[in-house]
């Protein structure tokens, strides 16, 4: 009884699957509308089915035996047999029906009421010019092959038949380096072209040096897969491979996928570049260094001169040990990192990179002249990944935050804010999963915690990014409304940003909530005055006798500099961007960042000022 009521328990009704057009169309056949003679058996024991490519000869035939159309050349058609894919093409209800039944190799004949061929009503294969779709007719089918079929293109104009399976699952993709065997034939096989001898074809995905459609099957291949990929003709575009092409219908591609070497175009601009010259050990990408590890390299790095002058080698610089250093700490330049980090264990690899992302941000070698691009060859020894928290005590993940805490600070200090950031988010999102015992343990988690988001806040504002450090600010607010330190930060965010109301409230809300910390408030709400009287004074200076003039005689000025001329672009950069600076700052904080602050009673009186105060880049500023 209760084995029953389990099983009544674990009954889940499974969806009804939708049903499809044929199935709809299949509905449609009356007893006697198609008929089936065998005229010589197939082999095996498997019939088609529904994502089978099907290849077959078809011939069709008046009752009294007259050729209506035929695709063998004997009866004046081209030789070449038909594809289709069961369930993806579109074909006459009749032979949607009967070739499911038929076996590898077999030859039927199929009688046909119209309504099975082209005299179906609202059938989806159109008829050719003069056929008679309205008598009854004689389908003659041989069924030379049929087997299961990677649809490539949606439109079939590109399928692919495996003939070997491959190893692993990376396929070849832009801009990668490709060596394949090829050998190409038409649709009644015909040899047209054949690269099997020598050395294997060789090309670069993505630069049209093969016809779009073959490019397209070998893109769904893996090492070492021998494949037939068919190719229709509006895929067939001229190449280096098939330089001329003639009047094909479709071209067979016999193709064995011999290597490829992993390109990337790290930068997506062809600037950074990443090539494999030697596999590693386990399967991309989930074997690479991707998060911040301890790795162990081996490197020589060449100017791209003519020489390709080496100005450092590990092997022979550093007495043959490798480097060590940890990711994501600004320890090597950027764009060295960034490679490293899409490489498995005993790879090799040539990164050819911009100065940008070499030593122009970095500290140059001597021997490294400014702006020079280089190349680094590089080998992934190993690398240790960071210590999982998973089944640690909390004071052992405190332990680890505040070592990861330690590093972003270094990092701040260094101005490498960016890379400070993603350390304390990084721990910010481990601290979603610790969840503290006692009343101590989630006092300091909660101070941590706070400490962690006015470190994030501090760096989006180093960063230029306002909003972003007012929101980081919001988060420690929300759980500690009387946080001094969180009110003085988001104070200064919203000074730096030019909302100098909502700045003067956070200033003066310090010293309710914290006496101690008037000094700093007093402070900050001088200096922000001080900001107020300079934003006022820029503006007066740019729009001078504007202020002069009475309510209700407000009149275009002409905006002039101190020299008399109208202010250029560049007049306005420098002498705007000062008031919107904190001392210990060097970026200005994105409007778009910032949203919306209030405007001040002068743009209800001139609308038309929101613009040119925009264009200046004081929009935020209230005019007092």
């Amino acid at each position: 009884m209760a084995s029953e009521e389990d099983a009544e328990q674990s009954y889940v009704p499974q969806k009804k699957k939708s049903e499809s057009e044929d199935d709809k169309r299949r509905k449609k056949i009356v007893p006697g509308s198609l008929m089936k003679a065998l005229m010589r058996p197939g082999g095996g024991e498997s019939n088609p089915s529904d994502g089978d490519q099907i290849i077959y000869h078809c011939t069709v035939r008046t009752l009294d035996g007259v050729v209506v159309e035929s695709t063998r050349s004997e009866h004046g058609g081209k030789g070449i047999p038909i594809r289709n894919v069961l369930g993806k093409s579109k074909m006459i209800l009749g032979l949607l029906e009967g070739i499911p039944t038929m076996l590898k190799g077999e030859v039927a004949m199929f009688k046909m009421m119209p309504q099975m061929h082209y005299g179906e009503e609202d059938c989806p294969v159109p008829a050719p010019s003069s056929f008679p779709k309205e008598y009854d007719l004689h389908f003659e089918i041989e069924l030379i092959d049929f087997s299961k079929a990677k649809v490539v293109s949606d439109d079939l104009g590109v399928l692919k038949k495996v003939i070997d399976e491959g190893q692993g699952w990376e396929s070849p993709r832009e801009p990668y380096e490709v060596k394949a065997w090829i050998s190409a034939k038409t649709g009644d096989g015909k040899v047209i072209m054949s690269h099997t001898e020598g050395e294997p074809y060789f090309f670069t995905f993505g630069k049209c040096e093969v016809p779009k459609g073959l490019e397209m099957g070998i893109g769904t291949m893996t090492r070492k897969e021998k494949a037939v990929v068919y190719v229709t003709n509006q895929y067939l575009t001229p190449s280096p491979l098939l330089p001329m092409i003639e009047d094909y219908e479709e071209v067979h591609f016999e193709v064995e996928l011999v290597h490829f070497i992993q390109v990337r175009d790290m930068l997506g601009d062809g600037r950074l570049i990443k090539r494999r010259l030697h596999d590693g050990k386990g399967d991309f990408p989930m074997d690479c260094p991707l998060h911040d590890s301890l790795l162990q390299v081996h490197y020589k790095g060449m100017l791209l001169n003519e020489e390709k002058t080496v100005f450092y080698d590990t092997r022979v610089d550093n007495q043959g040990e490798p480097l060590e250093f940890s990711s994501g700490e600004g320890m090597v330049p950027e764009g060295f990192e960034m490679c490293v980090r899409l490489m498995l264990p005993g790879e090799i690899a040539l990164v050819t990179c911009p100065p940008d992302y070499a030593y122009d941000k970095f500290s140059r070698l001597p021997s490294v002249p400014e702006g020079a691009h280089v190349q680094w060859e590089i080998e992934l020894l190993g690398f240790e990944m960071p210590k999982d928290w998973t089944g640690l005590n909390f004071q052992e993940i405190m332990d680890e935050a505040e070592k990861i805490r330690v590093t972003g600070n270094r990092l701040f200090k260094e101005g490498k804010f960016e890379l400070a950031k993603a350390k304390y988010e990084k721990v910010l999102r481990e601290f979603n999963h610790v969840n503290p015992q006692t009343d101590e343990e989630g006092k300091v988690f909660l101070d941590t915690r706070n400490s962690l988001h006015l470190n994030v806040a501090a760096c989006f504002l180093k960063m230029g990014e306002c909003r972003k450090s007012i929101d980081a600010c919001n988060k420690v607010l929300d759980a500690t409304p009387v946080h001094a330190k969180a009110l003085y930060r988001r104070g200064m965010a919203y000074m730096a940003a030019g909302d100098f109301e909502e700045a003067r409230f956070d200033f003066q809300m310090m010293i309710k909530v914290d006496k101690s910390s008037e000094p700093d408030a007093t402070a900050a709400l001088a200096k922000l005055k001080k900001q107020e009287q300079e934003v006022e004074r820029k503006a007066r200076k740019q729009f001078k006798g504007l202020f002069d003039k009475k309510p209700g005689e407000i009149a275009e000025v002409q905006v002039e500099d101190r020299a008399g001329g109208e202010i250029t672009g560049e007049n306005q950069k420098n002498d705007l961007s000062a008031p919107f600076l904190e001392r210990d700052d060097s970026q200005h904080c994105n409007e778009a960042d910032g949203g919306q602050y209030g405007m001040g009673w002068f743009y209800s009186l001139w609308p038309s000022g929101r613009r040119i105060f925009s264009a200046l880049g004081i929009d935020k500023c209230t005019i007092l």
